[in-house]
Parts: C-alpha cells; structure tokens; sequence
C-alpha cells in the first residue's frame, strides 16, 4: 500500500484504507473516500491533490491525501 500522494497523475486506483483520528476518517468518508472505491489523481498542485471520486473532483491537502492508502 502506498499513500495517494504518491500516485501517478492520471492511475484510477482503488482505495484500501482510510487512516487518522474518528474525526479525520468520517470527513474523508464524508467527501468520499472509502475503501474499496475508486480514485484517480488529476493534478498536484503545491500542497494540494486534485482527485476525482465518485464522479466529483476534490482538492484536498497532501496532509489528508497521506492518510488514503491505495
């Protein structure tokens, strides 16, 4: 497993693990990200990953993007 931040721009990769405090992993579940769904990462940008899930695209930090294990 490797953390999202990590991940070729462009790769559709299916998430294994959401990690971080109750708080963390339900505003990551909340946007979307849940294991065995599908992500792909469009763009970094300085700290930010732009990602597309579940038809939607979301930028988040590189902070939060470590905490999704593919």
């Amino acid at each position: 497993m490797v953390p999202l931040d990590l991940v070729d721009i462009g790769k559709e990769s299916v998430i294994k693990k959401v990690s971080g405090s109750p708080d963390v992993k339900k505003h990551l579940e909340d946007l979307g990200f849940t294991a065995g769904g599908l992500v792909t990462v469009v763009s970094a940008i300085g700290g930010n990953v732009i990602v597309k899930v579940k038809e939607s695209r979301i930028a988040i930090s590189r902070e939060m993007a470590r905490r999704i294990m593919i």
